[in-house]
């Protein structure tokens, strides 16, 4: 997307100075505000309504989950990216929980972040390979003992069990794409199906669910 209208927050400007200068390298993404805390980011965001924002997880005031899900309730068309320096199971999930449509880890920053605001900005989720795993490894040490329903599961389709089992690795709509040689709106039909089929609610649930389920290890 063009004119993208992007807001960053974090409470150290240094941080703030380098993402800018990151995305100033893409045409037409714009930087319309910065926020020093949390509740400078969500009041900022719900007065300017940006397309994007980009926020630390370790704020003062309101930390980066708590943007998230402020943001959802009074600017539902802003997708949230959360980035934090912590690689942290309890963390990833929190974002997750919150309704943030990213989450990068600081270290990945300098060579994910672009991809994860181009991604969010065409409606996809994007978590860092990192992120995932964390995702992966909690539910695994939670669930991994856990015994499958009794209960009948719903049929997935040969071609929905390989979108979800690359959705559930992190990968985005638009590389699923190209791995299985169909159209990113293919991809999010069959996203929006098997979401359907099985009562997901969100990218956790999907992964929770491809794992205890043997679609992803």
């Amino acid at each position: 997307m063009d004119n993208l209208r992007i807001l960053i927050a974090d409470d150290h400007e240094l941080i703030r100075r380098g993402v800018r200068n990151l995305l100033a390298a893409r045409e037409g993404w714009n930087v319309i505000a910065e926020a020093a805390n949390g509740l400078e980011a969500a009041e900022k965001i719900e007065q300017l309504r940006p397309d994007i924002a980009i926020v630390d997880f370790s704020m003062p005031l309101l930390d980066g989950s708590a943007v998230a899900s402020r943001s959802a309730q009074c600017s539902p068309k802003t997708s949230v990216i959360v980035l934090t320096m912590h690689d942290s199971e309890r963390i990833a999930y929190q974002v997750l929980k919150s309704g943030a449509k990213g989450f990068v880890l600081k270290s990945d920053a300098d060579h994910n972040l672009i991809e994860a605001v181009s991604a969010v900005s065409r409606s996809e989720h994007f978590f860092t390979k990192t992120a995932t795993n964390l995702l992966m490894r909690g539910f695994l040490s939670k669930n991994g003992t856990e015994k499958t329903s009794a209960k009948t599961e719903p049929s997935l389709s040969a071609r929905e069990e390989q979108v979800l089992c690359l959705l559930a690795e992190g990968t985005t709509s638009k590389e699923a794409a190209a791995r299985l040689g169909i159209s990113v709106r293919t991809v999010e039909s069959h996203r929006i199906r098997i979401n359907r089929k099985l009562g997901l609610d969100s990218i956790a649930d999907l992964v929770r669910y491809a794992i205890r389920h043997g679609y992803a290890s």
